[in-house]
């Protein structure tokens, strides 16, 4: 059984007693230790990162633990400890949690592996049901970290240090989550969770209790997978309404990405995009690499989400200028033209040979000149901008001299002092950016970001997370209803098409007719019309030859059902649309885990190939479905192109029908239309494929 699977048994959301020990378990007063060496280490850890509280030893030989004296068993401890640390064999730790369960423990942090990781499940629920209402890390994790009030639950070395405020971090992987401790980025660190196998409390859990804190400025979550889409959807839409950033860097797929399925929904909309469309709708920002997520994290402590996508940026080199430009449209951002005012009082002070633009390259005219550039930068920062970006990399410092790169750092300090706004220093790679000036830096307000691309990347999820949070009064947790049980069923394309039509999608005229009827009907209906094998068996007839378009008299139709007749006895024959601007795809699929997902896409026989496309998670209203439209790269098409437009209102109207039958039939598997063809007037449905389950008996 994997991690996934298992932790959905267990991910409750906290109720009073549990969310009160998880209170004490990360803010511990007294900490109780259990094993060797890697209690030993905890011991030292705890110290080292000045823990005031007291300190207990359980160890039925040991006398003492690194000067802290061994009582015998759980029962001999002074009080029942707010933490403890259990580092003793697998077997052992369920007993372990069971005594200080009935103790009246806080919490504990079990360090054993050989739990449900290595398909030990039935240990494992006997270790959630021996903690009972108490906080648990783990098992299998390496500890938790608390820079904000001095506590180390932790049998390694770490790199972080005592803060005031900063951020917290969430890992599933517990080694990188020590190398987060070990960054050189100025990344103020409050709290580490590495989560291990989530068996008691999990990421929902630990997000509302940080979320309790005032002094966590934003929540970092790196995950293998997700194991409670509910419980995440609470905890996200109370931090953005709380303005509590949350990034997160997912990786992995879950068994349920590799499954393959009838529709061509199924293959675009795989379970990592499901998480990418839950997080999209939480107003959680996802980053790809663990650089970004550690300047994103960085950039939201400083500056939390800012207002809108426009930024400045400057620098004295053009091709830091012409990069910060191509990274900026790639990520969304706009660089606004500066205000006349603004223009007008740089070119002042940077002369003729100086093209004032944004991004402004100021060149090295007034390079070393410290009040001519704070005069310089106290205008750029006035330009008005969401956040301002100044571009320098500072020089080895063990093989070359400084001097004027500092003065450009003091100059635009003295500036940000007297502007206040929004204002970030950059180094092209990460190195350039020494620690001593990234903790200056972050100490005056501003954010030290290493890396022009992570930092664009940056401000583009501080902008999408700022948006969300505008926007949270309208925020919904996506629905997961229960899956239906019974054999899976497609509905015949005709019998899928009435249905739909009940709910205001537009289809093709047609009628379901033997051979000898299909060219009778096809004049009836009025040419041209394609005409279809009719059977609910044939997924993709185009695959198999199973349709003809663009029968234009009864001899066609005659020819086209006899060279199908090998696949079916009886024949959709439709109205052929024409005219089309563009082809959609639209398409549902339930999912166990994240309820029922809309995609819509370019359409079309190439759709695999293609692979454009945005899925969103049910409900959805329609000024969703429209921005979902405009995220396409087809979109040009449909909002006008050499003379030519679709209906846009109208394709939107049908895929809200599209989405309502979906919500309305609990036992609907997927749902393909494909293709939705958008026209010049209104939007029909070519092509539908339902798949839904029955009970054996029906």
């Amino acid at each position: 059984m994997s991690v996934e699977s298992i932790s959905d048994s267990a991910g409750t959301g906290p109720g009073g007693a549990r969310r009160e020990n998880l209170r004490r378990l990360l803010a511990p007063r007294h900490i109780a230790v259990y094993g060797g060496r890697a209690a030993a280490e905890a011991v030292r850890q705890c110290r080292d990162i000045g823990f005031a509280g007291r300190l207990w030893a359980v160890h039925p030989r040991r006398d003492s633990i690194e000067g802290v004296p061994c009582v015998r068993s759980t029962a001999e401890l002074p009080e029942a400890p707010d933490a403890a640390f259990v580092a003793v064999p697998k077997e052992a730790t369920v007993d372990v949690v069971a005594e200080l369960s009935a103790r009246g423990a806080g919490g504990v942090v079990c360090h054993a592996s050989g739990f449900a990781e290595h398909g030990a499940a039935e240990l494992q629920q006997s270790l959630v049901a021996a903690a009972g209402e108490m906080a648990l890390v783990g098992p299998n994790c390496i500890g938790v970290l608390n820079y904000l009030d001095g506590a180390a639950l932790w049998p390694d070395q770490h790199g972080g240090r005592r803060v005031e405020r900063g951020v917290a971090v969430i890992t599933q992987s517990g080694n990188i989550g020590q190398n987060l401790t070990m960054q050189r980025r100025s990344l103020p660190l409050a709290q580490l969770v590495t989560l291990g196998n989530g068996a008691v409390t999990g990421v929902a859990d630990l997000v509302e209790a940080m979320l309790d804190d005032p002094r966590i400025t934003a929540i970092g979550l790196h995950l293998e997978g997700i194991d409670d889409v509910p419980g995440l959807s609470r905890a996200a839409l109370l931090a953005l309404r709380r303005r509590v950033p949350v990034v997160v860097l997912k990786s992995g797929t879950s068994e349920l990405g590799a499954r393959a399925n009838l529709s061509h929904t199924s293959s675009l909309a795989g379970s990592d995009v499901l998480c990418d469309a839950l997080f999209r709708r939480l107003g959680m920002a996802r980053v790809d690499h663990l650089g970004t997520f550690v300047e994103t994290l960085k950039f939201l402590h400083v500056h939390g989400a800012v207002a809108g996508w426009r930024i400045s940026s400057a620098s004295c080199s053009g091709g830091e200028a012409a990069l910060v430009a191509d990274l900026a449209e790639r990520d969304g951002l706009e660089l606004p033209e500066f205000p006349e005012d603004t223009g007008r009082r740089l070119r002042a002070l940077l002369g003729d040979r100086v093209s004032v633009t944004n991004p402004l390259d100021y060149h090295t005219y007034i390079w070393g000149d410290r009040d001519a550039q704070t005069a310089c930068f106290t205008e750029f920062l006035r330009a008005g901008s969401d956040c301002h970006l100044l571009l320098v990399d500072l020089p080895r410092e063990d093989r070359c001299t400084d001097g004027p790169w500092t003065t450009t750092v003091d100059a635009f300090l003295a500036a940000h002092s007297a502007v206040g706004a929004p204002g970030c220093v950059v180094s092209s790679l990460p190195e350039g950016l020494p620690e001593p000036v990234g903790e200056r830096l972050l100490a005056a307000g501003v954010a030290p970001m290493q890396g022009i691309a992570d930092c664009v990347a940056a401000v583009a999820a501080s902008a999408r997370i700022g948006a969300a949070q505008r926007a949270v009064d309208s925020a919904a947790p996506p629905e997961v209803p229960a899956v239906p049980r019974g054999e899976h069923h497609q509905l015949d394309e005709h019998a899928g098409k009435r249905a739909l039509a009940a709910y205001g999608l537009s289809v093709p005229e047609g009628a379901v007719v033997p051979a000898s009827r299909a060219p009778g009907t096809a004049a009836r209906i009025g040419f041209p019309v394609v005409v279809k094998a009719h059977s609910a068996d044939l997924a993709h007839k185009s695959d198999v030859g199973g349709v003809r378009v663009g029968l234009v008299d009864e001899r066609q139709v005659r020819d086209a059902v006899a060279g199908m007749s090998g696949l079916s006895e009886r024949f959709l024959v439709e109205r052929m649309v024409d005219g089309a601007v563009a082809e959609l795809i639209v398409g549902v699929r339930r999912d166990p885990r994240f309820g029922l997902a809309l995609t819509i896409g370019a359409g079309g026989v190439l759709v695999e190939l293609v692979r454009d496309a945005v899925t969103l998670l049910l409900p959805v209203q329609r000024a969703q479905i429209r921005a979902a439209l405009a995220e396409l790269r087809i979109w040009p098409l449909l909002a006008g192109f050499r003379g030519r437009s679709a209906d846009v209102d109208a394709v939107v109207a049908a895929i809200a029908a599209i989405a309502d039958y979906a919500r309305d039939h609990d036992r609907l598997v997927e749902l393909d239309v494909n293709p939705l063809l958008a026209l010049p007037r209104g939007a029909v449905a070519a092509d539908v494929l339902v798949r839904e389950t029955r009970s054996a008996d029906e």
